[in-house]
């Protein structure tokens, strides 16, 4: 089914691959870019399919902004897709307070934005998909990723909470949990923080090392990845949560499978923390 799509970061990795495969097939396509001229190939090619526009996430009046002259000149979209974003990794001490404001008015804010922007729209028309790119961070910590893992873990708290708020006007939220893909995430959508000598005693080094080791593979096919959050979009109702990669499904089963252990072993202190109504009634 021919679809009008919007994509936030479409230069590289998940974006492009789901814009390249979008445009391929005949649907229309709205993108935004930091830099327009990263997508020139894609301008000559599909000019009369690709709707693009410059933004940066961090600006949030721009985003209301772009989104508004998108719906405006498309009249309908029908399934928006929150993909921009980049990691900061480094043990927490260690990045700057910079560093930190970028990554959460990227990755948390922007997204947040980008939703908000584009609900009074989906109300309107009487339904649409939002589709919101977390990651295998989003569900699984590990030492050297604690803001990366904040922004991931607050964007998919408020998307769960934003999906139970809007199931009603017919619009289905998506949650996508890539694992670890061969995109250029490690090499351009991955910075880290100063080093602090102490730190090379830390398990928060690994991830500084794995990083800069060009030679380690990921499992995820992008390609692939990027087909399967396309057809969840034929899915209904939506599903909540798309897990993608062996990597995803192992570690989120372990994960799970732990923290259910860790809250049965505290059943009963839970439970006795209550009031204590019957003794209260017969006082």
């Amino acid at each position: 089914m021919m679809r009008t799509w919007f994509i936030t970061g479409i230069s590289r990795g998940f974006g492009r691959l789901m814009a390249e495969k979008l445009l391929s097939t005949g649907n229309l396509v709205a993108a935004t870019v930091r830099n327009l001229h990263a997508v020139d190939d894609l301008k000559a090619q599909f000019s009369d399919r690709l709707w693009l526009a410059p933004l940066d996430l961090t600006d949030g009046s721009a985003i209301r902004t772009t989104v508004n002259a998108a719906w405006q000149d498309l009249g309908r979209i029908d399934v928006v897709v929150s993909n921009a974003a980049y990691g900061l990794f480094g043990a927490a001490e260690e990045v700057t307070d910079a560093q930190i404001h970028h990554q959460i008015d990227t990755n948390l804010l922007g997204s947040i934005q980008l939703v908000r922007a584009a609900l009074p729209h989906m109300r309107a028309q009487g339904g649409g998909r939002i589709l919101q790119i977390s990651s295998l961070g989003g569900q699984v910590a590990i030492a050297g990723g604690s803001l990366y893992h904040a922004t991931k873990w607050g964007i998919e708290g408020f998307m769960e909470a934003v999906a139970q708020e809007v199931a009603v006007f017919g619009i289905g939220c998506t949650i996508v949990e890539p694992g670890s893909a061969r995109t250029s995430f490690r090499g351009q959508g991955a910075i880290s923080g100063p080093r602090i000598q102490a730190y090379d005693a830390s398990p928060s080094r690994k991830v500084n090392r794995l990083i800069e080791d060009g030679s380690v593979l990921s499992p995820g096919d992008p390609a692939k990845m990027v087909d399967a959050m396309i057809d969840s979009v034929e899915q209904n109702p939506a599903p909540l949560r798309l897990a993608l990669g062996s990597d995803t499904y192992s570690h989120m089963a372990q994960m799970l499978a732990t923290r259910l252990g860790q809250l049965e072993a505290q059943r009963e202190l839970a439970c006795s923390t209550d009031w204590n109504d019957k003794a209260i009634q017969l006082r």
